[in-house]
C-alpha cells in the first residue's frame, strides 16, 4: 500500500464524512500521507501539521533511506532473521531513543507488544512505501498552505536527521513555520501531549478556516 493510496483512502475518508476542508496532521509516514494528500486534494486542505515526517534525504534508488538511518538496516535484519522483537526494539531505538519504551507503555499499554504482532505489516508494507515515495523540491513549491514543522527538542540527540529533516521542511515550503516540542524525541506527542496540543491548537487559531 503506497504513501499515494493510502492518500486516497484518507481523502475518501474525508468524504465520506463529509468534511470538505480540513486542519491535517501527521507523524512519521503519517505525515508523509499528509503532504501526498495536499498535493493530490489541495482544495481539501486548510493547513498541515507535520510531526518529523520521514522525508526522503538522499538521491533516489531503494536502499535511500537506509543510507539516511543506519539503524534499519540492523533492524531489518533481524526481522528477515525471525527476530520480530529484537527488530522491533532496534528500529524503536534508532528513531526515538533508548528511553523509548516507558512512555510509550504509558500512553499505549501494550503497544510494543501490539508492534510486535504487526511486525509482518511494518517491515513488509509501511517501510517500503516510504522507501519508494518522492517528494522533491518541486513537489515542495506547489503546497500553499500553512504548514507546522514539527520536530522534537531531544530528536537531534538521537539522529541528525530529524533537524535535517525540518530544515528541509522550511526551506521548501512556501508557508512553513518551525515548532520544537520540549522534552521529546521522535514520540513527540507521546510523550509531551499537552505541549503537542497547545502548540497545534495556537497553529490552528492562527490559521482558522473561519478566517478563510
Amino acid at each position: 500500500v503506497s504513501i499515494a493510496q493510502q492518500a486516497v483512502h484518507l481523502r475518501a475518508l474525508l468524504n465520506h464524512l463529509q468534511i470538505k476542508r480540513a486542519h491535517i496532521v501527521g507523524h512519521s509516514s503519517g505525515a508523509n500521507i499528509a503532504l501526498q494528500l495536499a498535493l493530490d486534494a489541495p482544495e481539501m486542505v486548510q493547513s498541515l501539521g507535520l510531526l518529523e515526517p520521514a522525508l526522503p534525504m538522499s538521491p533516489s534508488g531503494p536502499d535511500r533511506l537506509l543510507s539516511t538511518r543506519p539503524a534499519l538496516s540492523p533492524a531489518i535484519e533481524y526481522f528477515r532473521a525471525g527476530d520480530k522483537e529484537r527488530a522491533i526494539d532496534t528500529f524503536m531505538r534508532g528513531v526515538s531513543g533508548p528511553d523509548y519504551r516507558a512512555p510509550l507503555e504509558r500512553a499505549i499499554p501494550g503497544a510494543f507488544e501490539q508492534a510486535i504482532v504487526d511486525a509482518e505489516t511494518f517491515f513488509g508494507q509501511e517501510l517500503p512505501a516510504v522507501q519508494s515515495w518522492t517528494f522533491q523540491r518541486h513537489d515542495a513549491t506547489r503546497i500553499s498552505q500553512p504548514v507546522l514543522a514539527v520536530v522534537g527538542e531531544k530528536s537531534k540527540d538521537v539522529s541528525s536527521i530529524w533537524t535535517e529533516r525540518q530544515q528541509r521542511l522550511l526551506t521548501w515550503l512556501p508557508r512553513a513555520e518551525p515548532f520544537v516540542l520540549k522534552g521529546a524525541t521522535h514520540l513527540l506527542h507521546v510523550q509531551n501531549p499537552r505541549g503537542m496540543a497547545d502548540g497545534l491548537i495556537a497553529f490552528f487559531d492562527r490559521h482558522s478556516l473561519s478566517k478563510n
